[in-house]
């Protein structure tokens, strides 16, 4: 996918960016992609009124992808201060995923970081059984910290765990 246009996401994109998210993530629609959590949760992934507090904290932006006029992608970027930013809610439309397009959106969400906060450093977290996703993410610089973050269980807001064993690895990388 050649012909595409990253902006700053806004109010308005906020009902496509839901459904974009959930269906990166959660259900039978986010299988037709490699990304999907469904096997490890159940339940929302995000919703309009966390995506609105996102897009209203100055220290964080979502920049959207849009092919024409459909939004295909979204990656949130956040300045965690001293130089370390972080991403996550990486999402693409399954049928589009391994088209190289979440690479080009790591790299925009990169750039981001630097050119609109100084970052120096990336953090992301990642659940330790999405192996593939983590295998993806050391070729692309990340190396995990030895940090771990709790899975925040009893808060349905970020999905319903289908196991008891979730967290989360703290992966990094620099900026140059």
């Amino acid at each position: 996918m050649t012909d595409i246009r990253i902006r700053d996401a806004g109010p308005a994109d906020i009902p496509a960016l839901h459904r974009l998210i959930e269906s990166a993530y959660r259900g039978e629609a986010s299988r037709a992609g490699w990304t999907t959590e469904a096997d490890l949760l159940d339940g929302q992934r995000t919703d309009p009124d966390d995506l609105a507090e996102l897009l209203a904290d100055p220290a964080q932006v979502m920049l959207a992808v849009f092919a024409g006029d459909e939004l295909v992608g979204c990656v949130l970027i956040a300045d965690r201060g001293a130089g370390v930013g972080y991403f996550g809610m990486l999402s693409v439309k399954p049928t589009l995923q391994v088209g190289g397009l979440g690479r080009r959106l790591v790299e925009a969400a990169h750039a981001a970081l630097r050119e609109r906060f100084g970052v120096r450093r990336v953090r992301i977290s990642v659940l330790p059984q999405r192996e593939t996703l983590i295998a993806w993410y050391r070729r692309l610089g990340y190396a995990p910290t030895g940090e771990t973050l709790p899975f925040p269980y009893g808060e349905p807001r970020f999905g319903l765990p289908l196991r008891d064993d979730l967290s989360f690895i703290v992966m990094e990388r620099a900026l140059a």
